[in-house]
């Protein structure tokens, strides 16, 4: 069975490169995308990853916006969202369907885990 791949979707270069590189490190295919528009275009061209990473304050479309035009793409509502963000706590910010939630800085064990979960409930690679 091939590693998950994961689509990380962050305005901060320097963010998207560490976990980037980390999630590659660990063996996972991994693309990035700056904003939920890239993201989407990302997600329309090159096809479904098992996981998608995302932040949710960014410019052009955020992880809200991102995440309502994903959940109207039948053929991409499906794929899970785990929240990354270090907007603080969740229970302070607008509402949004996701799988998981990660504080950053992140835990990059937690990450791993919450990768690891997901991608078996789907039956590994989505």
């Amino acid at each position: 069975m091939s590693a998950p791949h994961i689509l990380v979707v962050d305005d901060d270069h320097d963010t998207r490169e560490m976990i980037e590189h980390f999630l590659q490190l660990e063996g996972f295919a991994v693309r990035t995308a700056c904003n939920g528009e890239a993201a989407l275009t990302s997600l329309l061209r090159d096809g479904r990853p098992s996981v998608i990473l995302l932040d949710l304050m960014m410019p052009v479309m955020n992880g809200w916006q991102f995440r309502d035009a994903q959940r109207r793409q039948p053929q991409l509502a499906d794929i899970p969202v785990v929240v990354v963000t270090a907007a603080g706590a969740q229970s302070r910010l607008p509402p949004i369907e996701a799988d998981a939630w990660l504080s950053k800085p992140l835990d990059f064990d937690r990450l791993l885990d919450t990768i690891g979960t997901l991608s078996a409930s789907r039956g590994g690679q989505a």
